[in-house]
């Protein structure tokens, strides 16, 4: 009886160190925390930006929701959530420095943004485009000839763009904004001739607009903008239970309720290349 009591005993006493000791990376800092910080853009919609009410709302957030249960149920306990704001510039840095946890946004994943951070599967595709006022026909009328263009720094659209204007020796000047909302202010202002970025973000900020009829998308789009969610480097653990959330949501196509929510509601209907992602993420438990 003694000896089968000792043995309860020790179960007891190691079974939380253990489980502890499962937990690597972010996943053990927040389980030493009690709490998970995600990083987020205030003036991207609708990916992530403000509600009426100040808090964080969006497609990105909506999937980042799906990940904070995930990590609750892998670490097993409920955990505080803190919402960062960061800007283009520094949201990569601020993953770095443990400022964050996740990146929770409109972000597009490329080679070399890997050499900075981690990303988790794919959960938007899109590509950059064009924005105008609607009595603004100066794109129609002399293309990029003599424009002015805007665009927030930092950003894959401002590597494309460039690389357009120069590839096809057009005489027009690109203007660097921090933030997209800078970027509709000069617009409206007749400041610049149009404001370039990922289409989707583009819809999402018209739809913001007190007056969204006065803006026109172009429906041309000269890039691919796979977008995923940023995580530190080499932190497979933690990775992994974002990338099982979003292959859940993929394979239920739950996803989709998230993109009617958000985006649905604005466009006639889904891009192919957006449905072609969904059955290329469902990856299988």
């Amino acid at each position: 009886m003694r000896a089968k009591l000792a043995i309860a005993l020790l179960i007891i006493t190691f079974a939380s160190p253990l489980a502890a000791q499962n937990l690597t990376g972010t996943l053990e800092q927040i389980n030493k925390s009690g709490q998970i910080k995600i990083g987020y853009r205030v003036s991207q919609p609708p990916m992530s930006f403000l509600d009426k009410g100040g808090n964080p709302a969006g497609y990105s957030i909506d999937i980042c929701k799906g990940i904070i249960a995930g990590v609750e149920n892998k670490i097993g306990k409920i955990v505080k959530v803190k919402y960062v704001p960061v800007t283009a510039g520094e949201r990569f840095k601020a993953l770095s420095e443990n400022k964050i946890d996740i990146l929770c946004g409109s972000t597009t994943k490329t080679l070399s943004r890997s050499e900075l951070v981690d990303f988790t599967q794919l959960t938007f595709v899109t590509g950059a485009s064009l924005m105008t006022l609607r009595d603004n026909t100066t794109l129609d009328s002399k293309g990029f000839d003599g424009t002015k263009i805007g665009v927030v720094k930092a950003t894959t659209t401002e590597v494309v763009l460039k690389k357009l204007i120069q590839d096809t020796s057009t005489n027009a000047e690109i203007v660097l904004f921090n933030s997209t909302k800078e970027g509709i202010e000069a617009l409206r202002q007749n400041k610049i001739d149009a404001i370039s970025s990922d289409q989707v973000v583009l819809i999402g900020i018209a739809s913001e607009q007190q007056d969204p009829l006065n803006f026109v998308i172009k429906p041309q789009v000269f890039s691919f903008e796979p977008f995923a969610l940023a995580v530190r480097r080499n932190d497979a653990d933690f990775r992994l239970v974002a990338d099982r959330v979003i292959s859940e949501l993929n394979r239920s196509k739950k996803i989709l309720d998230i993109y009617d929510k958000w985006i649905g509601k604005y466009t006639q209907q889904r891009l192919p290349i957006y449905d072609a992602m969904v059955q290329l993420n469902a990856t299988p438990e």
